[in-house]
């Protein structure tokens, strides 16, 4: 069971002495200094190139007083470690991938869920829209202010020994899936075994058997050489939820009116630039996985028998007026449109 909201807190004291060099006089940083940022993806990822962007727009427009640095490469620890850092004010901001907050902000859920997007276009506009709105001012009431969103691109299925082209594949797969309750319930409901670990495990667990597949975009499959072990990606386009930007409500508190809307409107700048970098990064990674000495075995199955099968994780999950709300709101809009 992933930890609920108090254990999140009470769990993730022990852990601020210990990571990346960071005691608990983290918690209180010089007014002037740096905004310590986080990413566990390595230097060059799209995700790093839009908090570089944020990174120089706030330089500018403080006249070079507010200032960020950015630790990628999962320095300062896995995912998990550095989300509730940064609850604490052991660090100012994390970019995240959504889903390790499903466990303490209901809100996120709704984005996480399983064919929640049409498409990668109806995913931006949502989340650049009232919904996302709703969703990145939930975030304050547990520690965090949201910034942003940026793209995370489509999940599908990887892996070892065959391609997923029918929920049936998935029957007794070891399946890695983030720290989230919510993925774990999407594939035992798809018939797979879920097996949460941390992203930079998965190359070792696929190679040494410990799982027999993972979920995730292009650019992931590409970077972190998971085609090399798990040749068979099959394109089922499961879940299309967006990253975060967060900032520590503690460090918002010492900002002034003033700095809050630079760090916002800087944050803001960036999600197209992120963007960008990331269409461009899908590209390159599925010309580098096509080129692989060892072929990869690229499908596209058809995604109703899938979506079927994850309809009892929608009734699950969606438990609240509030989420069913969201939702709605998501599913009226029309990307198409002018």
């Amino acid at each position: 069971m992933i930890v609920g909201r108090r254990r999140f807190i009470y769990g993730s004291a022990a852990g601020l002495s210990g990571l990346g060099g960071f005691g608990l006089q983290a918690c209180t940083p010089s007014a002037d200094a740096p905004l310590r940022t986080v990413d566990i993806l390595p230097e060059g990822f799209p995700t790093v190139i839009g908090l570089e962007a944020m990174r120089d727009d706030l330089l500018e427009r403080s006249g070079g007083r507010l200032q960020m640095k950015i630790y990628p490469g999962a320095q300062l620890g896995a995912e998990k470690d550095t989300l509730e850092l940064t609850v604490f004010g052991g660090l100012d901001i994390a970019r995240v991938n959504i889903a390790p907050l499903n466990a303490f902000v209901p809100e996120t859920r709704v984005p996480s869920l399983p064919f929640m997007f049409r498409s990668i276009d109806h995913m931006r506009v949502a989340m650049d829209g009232a919904p996302g709105q709703i969703i990145l001012e939930s975030m304050r009431s547990h520690g965090l202010v949201g910034l942003a969103f940026y793209d995370s691109g489509a999940r599908s299925f990887y892996t070892s020994e065959r391609s997923i082209n029918d929920p049936s594949d998935l029957s007794g797969l070891k399946i890695r899936v983030q720290n989230s309750d919510l993925f774990v319930s999407m594939i035992r409901a798809l018939g797979g075994n879920p097996t949460p670990i941390p992203l930079g495990e998965v190359y070792q667990g696929l190679l040494q058997g410990v799982i027999d597949g993972a979920e995730n975009n292009w650019p992931s499959y590409e970077s972190f050489r998971h085609f090399e072990t798990a040749p068979y990606y099959s394109l089922t386009r499961h879940v299309i939820s967006p990253e975060v930007v967060c900032l520590s409500l503690k460090t918002w508190e010492r900002l002034s009116e003033a700095d809050r809307e630079m760090v916002q409107a800087a944050a803001r700048v960036s999600v197209p630039i992120m963007r960008a970098a990331w269409d461009e990064r899908v590209e390159t990674s599925k010309s580098i996985v096509s080129e692989a000495a060892k072929p990869v075995t690229v499908t596209e199955p058809p995604v109703a028998p899938f979506q079927e099968k994850v309809q009892a994780v929608w009734a699950q999950y969606l438990d609240s007026p509030r989420l069913q709300e969201i939702t709605d709101m998501i599913q009226s809009i029309d990307e198409t449109a002018s």
